[in-house]
């Protein structure tokens, strides 16, 4: 696929892909990231799984999304595994802007491993996302680290590492055995 301008693609591109085009495409700093490789059934079940119990939680008004872009700005829109966001769900929405992001998941696979321990962190942080988890398979087990934007640096503070249960108050209250993510 070629770009559609000479400076290259941008953020609202992906709205205007065609049909045929792979379902899971990230823009990261101007470049086309395809998610070709397939996917583990561990991968998908934490993600479902995670989504399931966060919607059961969420505000009235607010929504859990799996796998939906974020258009950081007009070069970078990243596609997390899972968002929750201050916005009522709207069956047409395509992307969410920051500002209405509490909170992005991201679940590391042998594939995007570089991209979700080091450099999407970095693009969210820049763009003021206030929390992100990682979530990490230890021997089947998934393991949940907890970060909170700090302000002075604008960068992410490790605020925990869950390998039982996830008891967490922000951004959202969860009590979560991650058990229940796998079995």
């Amino acid at each position: 696929m070629r770009p559609p301008r000479a400076s290259g693609w941008e953020a609202d591109d992906l709205d205007l892909l065609p049909p045929e085009a792979p379902r899971h495409i990230e823009l990261l700093n101007g470049a086309l990231i395809f998610d070709a490789a397939p996917r583990r059934s561990w991968h998908d079940r934490v993600i479902r799984r995670l989504a399931a119990a966060l919607e059961l939680v969420v505000e009235p008004g607010s929504t859990v999304e799996a796998q939906m872009t974020i258009k950081l700005n007009n070069r970078s829109r990243p596609e997390p595994d899972v968002i929750v966001a201050q916005v009522p769900y709207a069956p047409e929405r395509t992307r969410f802007l920051p500002a209405e992001v509490d909170l992005v998941v991201e679940v590391v696979s042998a594939e995007s491993e570089h991209r979700d321990r080091r450099y999407k962190p970095r693009l969210y942080a820049e763009a003021g996302l206030r929390h992100l988890w990682r979530i990490e398979d230890e021997d089947g087990q998934p393991v949940v680290h907890t970060y909170e934007l700090d302000d002075t640096t604008d960068s992410y503070e490790a605020t925990g590492v869950y390998r039982d249960r996830l008891t967490v108050t922000v951004p959202i209250a969860l009590d979560l055995s991650l058990s229940t993510l796998t079995r």
